[in-house]
């Protein structure tokens, strides 16, 4: 593993954690070392994650590397049912037991008679071959895989919502506002916010949905098995500004063939546009006037920077700066791939405009740590109800964000 200045890309092990460890009704044990889910667990707690899913380490010695032993895996589990007796227990190798070949998924298969309440779900990629947001979507996939059952859709429109999971910023505030527009707009309920705010009993039923809303790419699989097996239809995308927030709202109509509350759209459209009114002279003497200082430069997710950039150039005229994503298999060719050798100098030339990236980027530069999208944080976030970046709500937001930095400067 080669030197890192600021923190490497996270592996497949921790995109599974952060998108299983929200989850209500279930535990999860990792087959390892006990500090992973210390550290693992005090990460959630930053990120405002209470009261979900429970989490176990067995620990694991030298013997048990060296005879490949998994007793310490069987009493976790025992004692785990007889403590919590959680409807599913899901087990997560660390980078030993996989790179020694301990075979999980067959000792689950051994152990589950023993439980026939409490399922025994395994998840593999605990090595460092797969990262992070292939760790997302494999998490996602096997979930609606194994656990969703048979069921009909449910009397009144519902939807679910695939891919807010913990390891993006401001996950819990932009799902909310999603379930705003959707219960104003279509008086539709949420069935399942897969994972965000979930249990193992609302992800078991989210075949009822009538239409699921995709808010990154790691979920399309996910939403595509649905398809197949369900017949539920998906919009993948995530709705960022005003009339990009109508847009979206537009093409769910179109998908569900619901009818849009107009009055609704009508009227978030005017308070939006009302709340932004006093700075949009502002923005636009900035961007006849101040060119370089209208430059919008984006670091993060790409579903993420894609929005975001979408909304500052063409509903405020703002250029586009330099733009990166953080996954190299997202890389395209308007948002490629960083590495931390290729975005280092792009944070260190900034000088004007908006830089908008991860709060360790900003902090270690010295930039307005407000202008955070991404992770890794360096903050508590211990609330869910910090303004979103998405829909109606997220376009003040972030106008509001970047007047006050020219503000500022």
């Amino acid at each position: 593993m080669g030197l890192h200045r600021f923190k490497p890309l996270p592996s497949g092990r921790m995109g599974i954690f952060w998108t299983l460890a929200t989850i209500r009704e279930a535990a999860l044990v990792e087959f390892g070392c006990m500090g992973h889910m210390l550290y693992s667990g005090v990460t959630l707690k930053r990120a405002g994650v209470h009261d979900a899913c429970k989490l176990y380490s067995t620990h694991i010695d030298e013997t048990d590397i060296a005879l490949g032993g998994t007793s310490r895996l069987n009493h976790t589990i025992a004692n785990v049912v007889k403590n919590d007796n959680p409807r599913v227990i899901f087990l997560l190798p660390s980078s030993i037991p996989e790179m020694i070949g301990t075979d999980i998924p067959a000792l689950c298969e051994e152990l589950q008679p023993k439980y026939p309440g409490v399922r025994l779900l395994p998840f593999g990629y605990g090595g460092f071959d797969v990262i992070q947001h292939r760790g997302v979507q494999e998490a996602l996939l096997l979930l609606a895989k194994t656990l969703p059952v048979d069921t009909e859709k449910t009397p009144q429109p519902t939807f679910n919502i695939i891919g807010s999971c913990a390891d993006l910023f401001r996950f819990q505030s932009d799902a909310n506002e999603l379930v705003r527009i959707m219960e104003g707009t279509f008086g539709m309920k949420p069935l399942c916010v897969m994972t965000s705010d979930t249990s193992v009993e609302e992800i078991e039923n989210m075949g009822g949905a009538h239409i699921n809303l995709v808010i990154r790419q790691e979920g399309e699989a996910t939403a595509k098995h649905l398809q197949e097996r369900f017949g539920t239809p998906y919009l993948l995308g995530r709705p960022y500004g005003i009339e990009g927030t109508i847009r979206w709202i537009e093409e769910i109509a179109e998908i569900s063939g619901m009818t849009a509350n107009v009055d609704f759209i009508k009227v978030e459209r005017r308070i939006s546009r009302k709340r932004i009114a006093p700075v949009m002279p502002n923005f636009q003497h900035i961007v006849r006037s101040h060119a370089d200082e209208a430059i919008l430069s984006l670091g993060g997710h790409a579903d993420v920077v894609r929005g975001i950039l979408s909304f500052g150039c063409n509903e405020l005229s703002l250029f586009k700066g330099t733009c990166w994503c953080d996954c190299p298999h997202m890389g395209s060719e308007d948002i490629p791939y960083f590495s931390e050798d290729q975005w280092v100098p792009v944070v260190q030339e900034h000088k004007k405009g908006y830089l908008m990236a991860s709060g360790e980027v900003l902090e270690w530069a010295g930039l307005n740590r407000e202008l955070q999208i991404s992770n890794p944080d360096t903050k508590w976030h211990l609330h869910p109800y910090e303004p979103p970046f998405m829909g109606f709500r997220g376009a003040v937001h972030l106008v509001n964000l970047w007047i006050n930095e020219e503000i500022d400067d």
